[in-house]
């Protein structure tokens, strides 16, 4: 899949709240996460886990300078499925032009456009 569209910071409120979030995980798990490097075990991560809870017993853990978060306002989500032969079925979902422009907010406007691509 690939998504286009325009891409800005959220605030550090949103970052806050998200990063506090039982319902996501917990902060702990994020902390204690050294997010898409290799893991060695499940045990490791567990243990990573109960260091931080155990530095963090009283309170809330707090958010690491620098974690935060990205949104994105898509104005194009594209779905390839592999096929063989080439003959690949790719789907473009399109956002109507006037969203694209900078006179209209992307939440204000739910027109999607279907477009099938050549491979």
């Amino acid at each position: 899949m690939r998504i286009r569209g325009n891409v800005t910071p959220v605030t550090a409120a949103e970052a806050d709240a998200y990063f506090a979030d039982p319902a996501e995980a917990g902060a702990d798990r994020r902390l204690a996460s050294k997010q898409s490097q290799p893991l060695e075990s499940r045990f490791a991560f567990e243990q990573a886990i109960a260091l931080v809870a155990a530095k963090h017993v009283i309170g809330e853990v707090p958010r690491p300078p620098g974690w935060g978060g990205w949104r994105i306002a898509p104005v194009r989500f594209e779905f390839w499925h592999d096929r063989p032969f080439r003959l690949h079925d790719r789907i473009e979902f399109r956002r109507d032009a006037a969203v694209q422009s900078s006179q209209v907010q992307p939440s204000q406007v739910h027109s999607w456009t279907k477009v099938r691509l050549y491979p």
